[in-house]
């Protein structure tokens, strides 16, 4: 058996496993109602292709895949679509989504399923069924599997498998190996076809001892090993897990398969499976409802159902419940609303109380002690990326590597000054992200306009080409016959339009008043060469009533 590498950083907050993982999984009850969400993966949402009214089958596609990056879904029960609009979904902005919500008809019918022979069938076959049936990534970040699965010209050196569920209070993951091992070996049989790598290693943190005895019991024969890692948080992120398997580092800013790995979570092998060897697509997962509730235990539960249901299936929550969390504490956000649906990202559910989960203390200066550089597993430098989100300096931290942080929580963890520092590197992103756009925009913005004038400035050059072949051919054709009668017309007409806008031009200038000089002085100028219009000077009276005296006395 490999030995496990180290990686950086790490951090152990209390487990909080055995609470949910003592009673098997159960399978929920049909919900009389399930509300679809058409985002549930990364990339874009699916594209409704079905109508309010029509009748479907459990398995039928309602969301067909749109674009590259994204991924179908499907009808989890037979009924009628009751609506199509915006729902409450889990997400940390609390806005609503699209939804399709269906009508349960309590038969639960399946529609058609077809399994294929992935051994005899073309790979690009088998990853379009992938896509039709909704197959992602069920570790949390919902990545279409399709897409991850093909690795083009790129040799693969190694499939990962990650069953490490390295956060505090879920263990989906955990019961899914131990009870449903084999059918987890059979998808990484089909992935592997798909990916031909040289090895295949299983990852399992060493606090679950039946889940990694019943992979190895489901691996023999097959060349597949299963690795026991120590358990250490996030040994379940991406990149920290490669590291443990491999002892390989993905560099900053590239992808595992950049190094010849590829990284797939146990739950989306089972689910490929199922969709490969059975023909279903992904209409339910396992998730764990724990915490304040009365019987906290993991679910196999439809897709679409409202979460409040699940959390009555535990029992109900007790009464000093403040709030609920989607997914562990670490990496997981509070629900908004609790009558929002399961969807393929959720792996867990926990009902949060004052005394599992005491409130934050305010946040205070930082005092640069550096616990959070140690902390983090992507040795970044926590704390310049805090001065530099916080002072809006986005250009520095995208320069210290912001987009390398997996948003673990290690360094909120460990700050004794309890900053929130991963609420600040998400809102730094967010604006990164806003501002490239923006620069997208404007260069795209920029570059049509200049093909605009490229444009005209090409059709004038054309117009102004044609006209002059056309006169240059024109003329050509007059000095080849100058007898012909047509061209000799049209030269008279022309020469008779010339003629006729002379004499226009002459009759007008005829008509027109000359303008007349200005008067000389004496003529009525005065000094500034103005004229008037003076009266004739009149004799002044010789005398008598209203005479005035002009003589000196």
């Amino acid at each position: 058996m490999k030995n496990p590498h180290k990686f950086h950083g790490g951090v152990h907050p209390p487990e909080h496993k055995t609470e949910s993982s003592r009673l098997p999984i159960t399978v929920a009850p049909l919900p009389p109602r399930l509300i679809v969400p058409l985002r549930q993966h990364t990339g874009n949402p699916a594209k409704p292709v079905v109508n309010v009214g029509d009748h479907v089958l459990k398995g039928q596609m309602i969301g067909a895949a749109d674009g590259y990056i994204s991924a179908a879904v499907h009808a989890p029960t037979s009924g009628t679509v009751s609506a199509i609009e915006p729902h409450a979904v889990p997400h940390p902005s609390g806005l609503p989504d699209l939804c399709i919500t269906i009508e349960a008809d309590g038969e639960d019918r399946w529609t058609e399923r077809k399994p294929l022979d992935y051994q005899t069938a073309d790979p690009d076959a088998v990853r379009a069924l992938l896509r039709d049936a909704g197959i992602v990534g069920l570790g949390g970040a919902a990545f279409p599997a399709y897409v991850k699965l093909n690795p083009g010209r790129q040799k693969i050196k190694t499939l990962v498998v990650n069953g490490a569920e390295c956060e505090p209070w879920i263990t989906s993951d955990d019961l899914l190996m131990r009870e449903r091992a084999a059918e987890i070996v059979a998808g990484i049989k089909i992935m592997a076809h798909l990916m031909q790598p040289e090895e295949v290693l299983i990852g399992i943190e060493d606090n679950k001892p039946e889940a990694i005895a019943a992979m190895q019991s489901a691996c023999q024969g097959t060349g597949f090993e299963v690795v026991t890692a120590p358990v250490l948080y996030p040994s379940g992120g991406e990149k920290q897990l490669i590291k443990l398997l491999t002892g390989k580092e993905v560099p900053s800013g590239q992808r595992p398969i950049n190094i010849g790995v590829t990284c797939s979570n146990t739950g989306t092998a089972y689910t490929v499976h199922r969709a490969v060897n059975h023909g279903e697509a992904v209409i339910s997962r396992i998730v764990t409802i724990t915490g304040n509730v009365a019987r906290p235990q993991n679910f196999e539960a439809l897709i679409g159902t409202p979460l409040d249901e699940l959390a009555q299936l535990a029992g109900g929550a007790r009464p000093d419940t403040s709030h609920y969390i989607m997914g562990g504490p670490m990496m997981g956000f509070d629900l908004n609303n609790l009558g929002a649906p399961l969807t393929k990202a959720i792996n867990c559910v926990i009902a949060a109380s004052p005394a599992l989960f005491p409130p934050k203390p305010a946040a205070m200066p930082c005092i640069r002690c550096t616990q959070c550089a140690q902390a983090c597993p992507c040795n970044l430098q926590p704390q310049e990326l805090f001065w530099f989100s916080q002072s809006r300096n986005f250009d520095k931290a995208r320069a210290y590597n912001l987009f390398d942080c997996i948003e673990c929580g290690c360094c909120d963890y460990v700050c004794p000054s309890h900053i929130p520092l991963v609420s600040y590197y998400r809102f730094a992103k967010c604006e990164i992200v806003a501002q490239d756009r923006e620069k997208i925009a404007a260069e795209q913005s920029r570059q049509r306009f200049e093909f605009k004038q490229m444009r005209e400035e090409r059709e004038k050059a054309e117009k102004a080409a044609r006209m002059a072949e056309k006169a240059a051919a024109a003329k050509a054709a007059a000095a080849e016959n100058p007898d012909d009668p047509v061209a000799a017309a049209k030269k008279a007409a022309i020469q008779a339009a010339v003629e006729r806008t002379k004499a226009k031009k002459a009759e007008a200038a005829a008509l027109t008043p000359s303008p007349q000089p200005p008067p000389t002085r004496g003529e009525g100028a005065n000094e500034k060469g103005a004229c008037f219009d003076l009266p004739s000077p009149q004799p002044s009276p010789a005398g008598g009533e209203g005479a005035k005296n002009t003589e000196p006395s």
